[in-house]
């Protein structure tokens, strides 16, 4: 059971819960954080005071005052009206994401809404009703208005939502779950509303699937690094040692242990003509750690982001202080994510260039062209390199930063923008094609080891064969390979390779 207080959440834990494999409820104390942050609003209202998102119109219209009688409608006016996303629907992972990192930002304490609000949230993710969320429509500031005006939607019975495998309008889809809707309050439709987490859900995500890819790209690369009979020197830890990049560590020791014990190095040990391999091959520590570098970077950002309150206004209730400023733009994410993408596209590159050594007869010319056993009759591998291009291609091209747009909206009162879900969703395309790309090296390197067989491979590259073999036989006649990919990424996401990583 996760219990939600307003706290710092893991891109693991997110993933457990948006995954259905963790319960969640709300604390006692940020329950009562909850109240006091809602008596200030109560009170505001009470006394008439006027204050921004409370009773006031908003954006370009905040300077108009709302009459008590018509506070209800505002907050009810407010999510309809933004309810205007289109596209594709998110996965319901990442749908169920959003609801969990909502729930979280309104158990901080600073939104003033009611605790009721917060359960009925959790309720939703405890019950399966998911609501349905058109990934297009935000600008990342104020936040992602429009993928949040879906989710709150659903919370009022209204929109569309997934439960159990099925599309339904989103009061059908809460009495099923014996849910009712809830009626909004004051200010509470723009606390639903204000934040960055549909970004946050969808890159959280996205990065939490990048470093898996990344981990396996060592396997992979070791992998090629033995069918091609190259040099664990470079990984010796005293290179690493005098460049202390934590990363470029970390890949190296992780390279050293996957190369234990092989017989094939032992091989060519001595009488070796080559004194370097290639870049993609010798830099597999400076490149990949890295990549290791700004993922992390970017999952710290996230993280951080996770027990952040990004409403706007934010209501101290310890001095009944109600704050208008800007914690809702996506700006720290949209950097991130955009550097994640360029570092992951930059992994692909590698791993492409290991790809072509592997198959590419006139870069290595000690094993047969394009793997096969036929050349000319057969064309064995050839494609799966031309695959990992189009891959690569692809990634370069969504690599290009979200977060150097700006187009001003709303009348221009908001100005400048992030564009962080377009960031977030980017990665995500990103992510999928590195997946595919990996799951290319890795069944190209394990049909080149057939090669340098009855030698047996260090003890990582091994067991990582072992695991390709399970899903991919040899090729031994020319056969269309989509599936062997597909069946090598679905294994590379069931964590198959994780005890290597």
């Amino acid at each position: 059971m996760l219990e939600l207080n307003g706290q710092r959440l893991s891109l693991q834990q997110v993933a457990e819960v948006a995954k259905g494999r963790e319960h969640v409820s709300l604390s006692a104390e940020a329950r009562a954080r909850a109240e006091e942050s809602r008596g200030v609003v109560e009170r505001i209202v009470a006394e008439g005071r006027t204050v921004y998102g409370v009773n006031t119109g908003f954006g370009k219209l905040s300077d108009v005052r709302i009459e008590p009688s018509a506070l209800r409608a505002l907050q009810l006016n407010l999510v309809r009206s933004h309810a205007c996303g289109l596209g594709s629907p998110l996965s319901e992972t990442e749908s169920r994401a959003m609801l969990l990192l909502r729930a979280n930002v309104l158990a901080c304490g600073y939104s003033g809404a009611r605790p009721l609000l917060i359960d009925a949230l959790i309720a939703m993710l405890e019950r399966g009703v998911t609501p349905v969320i058109p990934e297009k429509g935000s600008v990342g500031a104020s936040g992602d208005l429009a993928p949040l005006s879906h989710l709150a939607l659903t919370v009022i019975g209204e929109g569309e939502a997934f439960y159990e495998g099925e599309r339904l309008p989103g009061a059908e889809a809460l009495r099923r779950a014996g849910l009712q809707p809830l009626e909004l309050q004051v200010k509470e439709g723009l606390a639903l509303l204000n934040g960055t987490q549909a970004m946050a859900a969808v890159g959280g995500l996205a990065l939490h699937r990048a470093e898996r890819v990344a981990r396996v790209a060592d396997v992979a690369g070791a992998m090629t690094l033995e069918a091609l009979r190259g040099t664990p020197v470079a990984f010796d830890e005293r290179i690493h040692q005098v460049r202390p990049h934590s990363g470029q560590s970390e890949v190296a020791s992780h390279l050293r242990e996957l190369l234990r014990d092989s017989e094939i190095r032992k091989s060519h040990l001595e009488n070796d003509p080559r004194v370097q391999d290639a870049y993609s091959l010798r830099c597999m520590p400076q490149v990949h750690g890295a990549v290791r570098g700004a993922l992390g970077h970017a999952r710290e950002i996230v993280e951080i982001e996770t027990g952040s309150a990004t409403d706007n206004p934010l209501v101290f209730a310890e001095t009944g202080d109600v704050l208008s400023g800007g914690n809702f733009h996506g700006a720290p994410l949209a950097l991130a994510f955009d550097y994640a993408a360029i570092g992951l596209t930059d992994l692909m590159s590698i791993s492409e260039r290991r790809i072509d050594r592997l198959v590419n007869p006139d870069t290595n010319d000690d094993l047969p062209p394009f793997l096969t056993a036929t050349p000319g009759t057969a064309s064995g591998f050839m494609m799966l390199q031309v695959t990992a291009v189009a891959l690569l291609s692809e990634a370069r091209v969504l690599a290009h930063p979200a977060s150097v747009d700006n187009v001003p909206t709303d009348g221009g009162k908001e100005d400048h923008v992030s564009m962080g879900m377009t960031a977030a969703t980017k990665l995500r395309s990103i992510v999928e094609n590195a997946e595919l790309l990996t799951a290319i090296e890795l069944i190209t390197a394990a049909e080149a080891l057939e090669y340098r067989a009855p030698l047996v491979p260090g003890r990582g590259v091994k067991q990582a064969q072992e695991i390709v073999r399970a899903q991919v036989p040899r090729l031994v006649d020319d056969r269309s390979m989509s599936n062997d990919i597909q069946k090598m990424v679905q294994a590379l996401g069931n964590g198959e390779f994780d005890s290597l990583s």
